[in-house]
Parts: C-alpha cells; structure tokens; sequence
C-alpha cells in the first residue's frame, strides 16, 4: 500500500484515541478516517460528528469486516482486545492496539499468534509513552559500558495522592475489565525492557487497599486488583531489580529509576524526562543533555502508517513485547497469589 490511501476504522474511542490516535492519524498524509464503532451507537455517533468520520457501526463486527476498512485502531479496555484483534487480523485488517495487551498472558499469545499467521498485516501495540524521549538515549548509554555491568535496579512509580476509599469503581479496578494489569506496572516494565532486557524471575508482594468501591450507579463491588505491588526480580542479564508501582504513597517523590553498575550510575527522572549520570570517580551526578533529534517521542500513527507502506517496520511496540510483558504481568500475579518465587516465561 505504499502509494495507496490507508482507511482506518475505530473500535472503542476512548480518551486515549480522541486525544492522540485521531489527531494523529489526521496528520497524516493519504489517509482517511472512514468508521467508528464505540460501546454504544450514540456515543459513536458523538464521537462521528466530533471527528467528521462518516460511519458509525452499532456492532464492532460490522466494523472490521467492512470492506471500506484498511486499518483497525483498538481503543477498548483490555478484556476487548483479543476478540478485536483477532477477528480484524482475520479479515484482512491492519491492526494499532491499545495498550495494555491483553488480559492475561494466554490472550496475548492468542493475539501473536494470529498476527504470525498474517505476516502481511501489520500489528502494533501503543507503546509506553512516559519514557520515549529518553529511551534512545538511555539505550546508547547503556550499550557503550556507560554503566559497566549493570548490577541493580530501583524503580519506583508512584501516583501520588492518598487513598480515597469513597471514589467510585474504575474500570482499572474490575479485573473483569483490565485482567492481571495494574497501575502503571505494564508500562514501565516495557520501558525497563528496552534498555535492560526482560526479567527471568520475580517475588511479588501486592495489597488492595480498598477491598469494595460503588460503581458509578451505587451498586457494590468487590476490588481484586492491587493498588500496591511490590516486585524482586531478577533479570535476564543477572541484574536485580527492585520495582514498586503504587497508588497508595502519597507524597513519594515522582517517579524515578535508578540504574546501578560497575563503572557508572544512571538516574532517569520521568515527569522532567531527564537523564542524569556519574562514573567512577565522580562525586555526584550530573545532567545528561539529550540532543533534540534524538528525542524522538510520540510517532506512534505515524510508525504505524510507515510500517503499513513498508517505509519502516514496528518498533514501538511489537507483539512478541507485548507477550514479553504479559507473562511478566501473569509472573507477578502468580507469586503474590503463592508467596513463592515465580519463574517468567519468555517466548
């Protein structure tokens, strides 16, 4: 399709795909946003209007069958993304999922292996957003022995605010809606996976502080995802690495990692997106500038387009690292469930 014009249909548009999908996609060249179907026709038909796309499909089946339709943005929560994704690879349909991948490290690979057997389609996840400036430049440091062998990790994530027992049930709470996804783990461990490779073990400990939340019409619901993990993991280079995702630690420092080596230390500070650094024989750290071409940030569209016109192939993020991700997810859950250390599975 590389001189073709590509048509994109949504299914479920969310904030996420208002705020960036869309727009994004509107910036670009030879394309055309042809359809939407969100949870209800109405709020598609919103969603339509907003956007000027011409179509809106009570049924997302209607949608990914559609023969007007080239591409496939998924803007669903988690439990949807499997079915979806499947089904369009099935017909012949690009495929951009939100992330988190799936439910659970099953879904994930039901998904790969759809995409595998349709290698003429492209599939991509939305990638972690939070550290993209950075990564390249980080990756460059850590690859030129900037930090020696790397030998411990501390990575904290924090949401900052207290605890509000009276706020109503997100869908982030519903295990029926998100499966073994918490807070902002997925993400962060994707991140950590691009510079320092995956984990081959974890012990997790995890603790849901508000155990029933009304949901948005006042019935009662009981709470099984944690908003508090904390993870030892081992990983595949041999370093350890502490991490703490949480919604409980009001008042924490923003969110940081702190990669430790043999030759040199390494700070990342995410909300600043800075790095920070100092080696053998320095006495504290000292900013790392990062050129402007080097931070690349959000492309996500735009990569998504490119790799449909064989102009570049998906970086940002495949599906075997959504798998890689999921089964750290499923790892995590698993040893807090058992209290027992818990091997990952890889690919």
């Amino acid at each position: 399709m590389s001189g073709e014009t590509i048509r994109i249909g949504f299914v479920g548009a969310g904030k996420n795909t208002r705020s960036r999908h869309i727009p994004g996609f509107q910036k670009l060249s030879g394309i055309e946003l042809v359809a939407v179907a969100n949870r209800t026709k109405e709020s598609g038909e919103r969603v339509a209007r907003d956007f000027g796309i011409p179509r809106v499909y009570a049924d997302w089946h209607e949608l990914v069958r559609a023969r007007e339709v080239d591409a496939v943005c998924i803007g669903t929560w988690p439990y949807m993304h499997r079915e979806i994704t499947v089904a369009a690879l099935e017909h012949g349909k690009h495929v951009l999922c939100e992330a988190r991948m799936a439910m659970d490290a099953a879904d994930g690979r039901r998904m790969l292996d759809a995409a595998r057997r349709a290698p003429h389609l492209v599939a991509q996840l939305v990638p972690a957003p939070h550290t993209l400036e950075v990564d390249a430049t980080l990756q460059r440091l850590l690859g030129e022995g900037y930090a020696g062998e790397v030998l411990a990790v501390e990575l904290q994530a924090a949401q900052g605010r207290f605890v509000d027992p009276a706020e109503p049930m997100h869908w982030r709470h519903d295990a029926s809606l998100s499966g073994l996804n918490v807070l902002n783990m997925g993400i962060w461990y994707e991140a950590m996976m691009r510079w320092l490779g995956p984990a081959r073990r974890v012990q997790a400990a995890t603790r849901v502080t508000v155990p029933r939340r009304r949901d948005a019409d006042g019935a009662w619901h009981d709470v099984r995802v944690p908003d508090h993990v904390d993870v030892l993991a081992t990983l595949r280079g041999g370093a350890v690495a502490h991490l703490r995702f949480s919604a409980v630690t009001a008042l924490a420092p923003p969110s940081e990692v702190w990669i430790f080596g043999s030759e040199g230390t390494l700070r990342l500070e995410a909300d600043a997106r800075r790095l920070s650094g100092g080696r053998r024989g320095d006495t504290e750290l000292r900013e790392i500038p990062i050129p402007a071409e080097r931070r690349i940030g959000w492309r996500v569209e735009e990569e998504f387009v490119g790799a449909i016109r064989g102009a570049e192939k998906v970086s940002r993020t495949t599906f075997e690292d959504g798998v890689r991700y999921m089964e750290f997810t499923e790892a995590v859950a698993r040893s807090a469930a058992s209290g027992e250390a818990v091997e990952v599975a890889d690919l």
